[in-house]
Order: C-alpha cells, then structure tokens, then sequence
C-alpha cells in the first residue's frame, strides 16, 4: 500500500505550508527588529559626521567611533545646527541627519530639487562644516562624510562602502586612506570647485601637496578609486554656492 508521504502533492504542501510559516516568522522578526534597526542606523550616522570632524576614539592606527552610548551626548555638545539645503533656500532642521541622500540623488535625477543636509559642528575653536556624500565603487555603494571649513579646505573624512573587494577597494574606510583627504583644497588656485582626484601614480606620494586636488590612490582598487573622486566631484560641488554665499555674508 502506498504511503501517503510518498506522493509529490504531499511534498508539494509540506513545502507550501514550511514556506508560510518560516515567511510568517521572518515578518514577524523584522518587524519587531525594526525599531531597533532603526535606531542604530541612527546613531551610525551621529557617530561618521562626528568622526569626520575629528570627535572620534581613534588610536595610533585604527579608526574607532565614539562610543554608542556616549554619542548622542557628544552630537547634542559639538553639532551647533543642521542645515537643510533646496536650491537658494537654507533651513534649520535637527533631523536634517537622517536625509537619505540616495533617495534625495534618485528625486533629483526625476528632476525636483534635491534636499543637501549640511551640519556645522564647533570644536576647539574651529567651525566645521560637514556634508554628506554617496557614489559607486566597484561593486555596489560607497559614501562619505566630508568636513570643511569655510574656504572648502578638508579638515576630516570618513568612507565607508557596501560591498568593495576586502584589502583592496574596502581599505577606503581605513585611516591611512582617511587621513590624507585632511588639509586638502577643493578648490584650485582660482577659487573654482576642483575636487580631489584619487590619482594612480600620483607624484606626491607623501601628500604635502595639499593645493594639488590630489590624494594618493590604493593599489589594485582603480574602480573604487574613480568612484571616490566622482563622487566628491558630483555631490561636494553642489555645496559649493552655500560656501560662496558664507564668504560673501
């Protein structure tokens, strides 16, 4: 006699229902993950704007963010505004930080006038003006945090990337990538917006040369390298009539 787990429509239904109910689990799951997702992501984007004006916990060679359960303090203390920016329009708003700059850069290419969050932080005397970036690399998404002063002359960075090629492309988040974007003009020698070129074969290697819109580039990550340098070209550029306005106050 046959058993009537040996028939395909059985199997078929098993798998149905186990379907339904590992899909029921997983919904619930996030659901209840979201709140807390969420707010991690929150503190995330407290803690790159902070390590890219300089509040971070870094040591001799690695970098290392404020403490999670220390950030929000240390964002209320140095973060003095957050500006949003819609064409020659500027605003106050303290959620100016959770912009999403990829759905802001999708609405733009539909033609409406994208939202730029700008935060000006203070520390040790100095003002700092840090603006969200985001670009391709070689495989998926990398962004940035970007602080300046008010001549456009980087005073700190942070890189991050989803998915770039591990010790090659993905060293963009290390500091001795980071740290040679500080003290570099983003302007030329004329005032005009430039960027910063991650350069193959750059002639200063070293990176004294802080008028040259150059940074040294990371070996085998040519692909992710280009997506850096566009990235700031697009996204910085259009702060750069916020700057000249500022200048001009």
């Amino acid at each position: 006699m046959e058993n009537k787990t040996d028939k395909n429509s059985y199997t078929i239904i098993f798998a149905i229902i186990m379907v339904l109910i590992v899909g029921a689990v997983l919904a619930y799951a996030a659901e209840s993950l979201k709140p807390t997702i969420d707010e991690n992501k929150r503190l995330e984007k407290q803690q790159n704007i902070l390590y890219a004006m300089g509040v971070n916990e870094n040591d001799e060679s690695s970098a290392n963010f404020v403490a999670t359960n220390k950030v929000a303090g240390e964002f209320a203390k140095y973060i003095k505004k957050q500006l949003i920016i819609e064409g020659d329009k500027v605003t106050e708003d303290d959620q100016a930080y959770l912009i999403d700059v990829k759905k802001e850069q999708a609405a733009a290419k539909e033609g409406k006038i994208r939202r730029l969050p700008l935060f000006i932080g203070e520390k040790d005397g100095k003002t700092f003006y840090i603006a969200p970036i985001m670009g391709k690399g070689l495989w998926d998404a990398i962004w940035a945090y970007v602080a300046m002063d008010e001549n456009m002359v980087v005073q700190g960075a942070y890189f991050d990337h989803k998915g770039e090629t591990p010790g090659l492309g993905a060293n963009i988040k290390q500091r001795f990538f980071m740290d040679d974007f500080i003290g570099e003009h983003l302007l030329d020698a004329e005032g005009n917006f430039k960027g910063i070129t991650v350069a193959k074969g750059n002639a200063d290697p070293k990176n004294e040369d802080k008028t040259d819109n150059e940074v040294d580039a990371i070996a085998g990550s040519t692909i992710t390298g280009n997506g850096v340098s566009a990235m700031i070209k697009s996204d910085i550029e259009l702060y750069e009539p916020f700057f000249k306005n500022l200048k001009n106050n």
